[in-house]
């Protein structure tokens, strides 16, 4: 049987305190914030980067001081944007 890449479904999502998530990705992948912006009234998508590596991080923090990854990767790629005239 011929297995392909595994897949995360919604059950893989791993939430915690955001203090918490904040500081494992800090102090144990050496990540850092590289942006935010809001989802929606309550909620806040950040994009962590481990700079020596390129892996990323998607975490989404809800106003209730919940925070959730929502996605993981590699490559990550900055991009520089034009200035907007």
């Amino acid at each position: 049987m011929a297995t392909g890449p595994a897949v995360a479904d919604i059950s893989d999502v791993y939430c915690d305190a955001h203090d918490r998530i904040k500081s494992q990705l800090q102090m144990r992948m050496g990540a850092e914030l590289q942006g935010r912006g809001m989802r929606g009234p309550d909620s806040v998508l950040e994009v962590w980067i481990v700079p020596r590596t390129g892996d990323w991080t998607m975490v989404q923090s809800y106003a209730n001081g919940r925070s959730c990854v929502v996605a993981m990767g590699e490559g990550w790629e900055a991009l520089t944007l034009p200035d907007p005239a």
